[in-house]
């Protein structure tokens, strides 16, 4: 494959290594990686610019991959009806993309970039969830396309002379690229489960809280509804205490009082031996 390429593209320069590139973007079975040490190369053998050379493989990548994210974007989930996108993106791998993007979010298109195979399903994905603006996805792509193109470019311009060897760096690179990503992954998981933890540690102990204010507020209310009711129970005592004493003083002004009232009434006897006694006392004394 990579003597194919370095003649393809010693034939038609920048513009096969461009060509190539958007049609990787749309699943050609040609490793993206190695059309880019291609074109490294050739700049190698001073057929080409590297540092051109670079750029047009920047460009080339960002397009394809683009070309995969708009047209999910466009077509929806329609798109799994074209057979040539249904060939990239199988039902089965469809549902297992979706989880992997509930679980890893956005990092997955960054990641996608050094993942040969999955790469455009994964941008199909993205595209077609409708969830993910446009220049969102071209940040994490070109962010990770700024990474991984100079990697292959240099490294074919540096180590165009022999090709054994470069390939045997190509092998090396990749397997340090599958290690870092695998350190990506698990830093990337040890962050989500910390959060997780720390979300759930948080919510359990707002509940915690929230039990004990409840047990206080309970107990509070307990003991002021305690209070109130001996509050109530020692003022109706009093109250009862205050009537008892009331009564007994009623009763003894009023045996007070009976005498002189007794005292006022008089009989009708005694009335009328008063009245048949002021006659006699009012007639004149007899002459002697």
């Amino acid at each position: 494959m990579l003597d194919f390429l370095i003649a393809f593209f010693t034939d038609y320069g920048y513009i096969a290594v461009f060509g190539i590139l958007i049609l990787c973007g749309f699943g050609l079975p040609i490793p993206e990686d190695i059309t880019l040490v291609s074109g490294g190369v050739i700049s190698g053998l001073d057929l080409a610019n590297p540092h051109t050379m670079c750029i047009v493989g920047l460009a080339g990548v960002l397009i394809g991959d683009s070309t995969m994210f708009l047209a999910g974007r466009i077509f929806g989930y329609r798109i799994q009806r074209i057979r040539t996108f249904r060939r990239i993106l199988s039902p089965r791998r469809f549902s297992q993309i979706q989880r992997k993007f509930k679980k890893y979010g956005l990092s997955l298109l960054f990641v996608a970039r050094f993942l040969p195979g999955l790469r455009s399903p994964i941008y199909l994905v993205a595209g077609m969830s409708r969830r993910i603006p446009y220049h969102t996805f071209i940040l994490m792509d070109g962010f990770a396309a700024l990474i991984s193109v100079p990697i292959w470019v240099y490294l074919g311009y540096f180590f165009a002379d022999n090709l054994d060897l470069l390939m045997e760096y190509v092998h090396d690179v990749q397997k340090l690229i599958y290690l870092i990503l695998a350190l990506i992954v698990i830093v990337v998981l040890v962050v989500y489960l910390k959060k997780r933890f720390h979300h759930k540690l948080k919510a359990f102990t707002e509940d915690h809280h929230a039990a004990d204010t409840e047990t206080t507020t309970t107990a509070l209310s307990t003991n002021v509804s305690n209070s109130t009711e001996k509050a109530l129970t020692c003022s109706t005592t009093s109250s009862t205490n205050s009537a008892a004493t009331k009564v007994p003083t009623e009763t003894t002004a009023s045996n007070t009082a009976s005498p002189a009232s007794h005292a006022s009434i008089a009989s009708p006897d005694t009335v009328a031996a008063k009245e048949s006694a002021e006659p006699d006392s009012k007639k004149p004394a007899s002459k002697e």
